[in-house]
């Protein structure tokens, strides 16, 4: 099972072809500008799609702080992102309102145990609508 850089390296190396599919799932890469160091990072997730937007959820897991790629686009909503082999610049907004819970939606059929991580933690987990530019 590919997790973490593995994953990222396995999906780049095969323009998708390894790593899009995972566990019933699909995946793309995120790529951010850390918000402290400045250096690109990138983290393989889940998405979903509303409309021609790309969506992914910052749950880490239900934990009580918010992870860090996250925290990346509070200082820098503007990203890449990597779907299959290809490559695009998106920006980067928080659904809030009828979009947070039409994406919420969206999102937890795609992968159940996100309720599960909402149940675990106080903060409401940010879903967070990727629009290409």
């Amino acid at each position: 099972m590919l997790f973490g850089s593995e994953h990222v390296e396995r999906y780049v190396a095969t323009g998708g072809t390894e790593g899009h599919e995972w566990q019933g799932t699909r995946c793309l890469l995120l790529m951010t500008t850390g918000r402290k160091s400045g250096e690109q990072r990138v983290a393989p997730l889940i998405y979903g799609r509303l409309g021609d937007d790309y969506l992914v959820v910052a749950s880490k897991g239900g934990a009580p702080d918010h992870p860090g790629w996250y925290k990346n686009l509070a200082a820098r909503p503007r990203v890449r992102v990597q779907v299959l082999d290809q490559v695009f610049e998106a920006e980067a907004h928080d659904a809030e309102g009828a979009e947070r819970e039409q994406a919420w939606a969206i999102m937890v059929k795609e992968w159940p145990s996100y309720e599960e991580y909402q149940a675990k933690t106080e903060r409401q987990i940010p879903v967070v609508v990727l629009r290409r530019v």
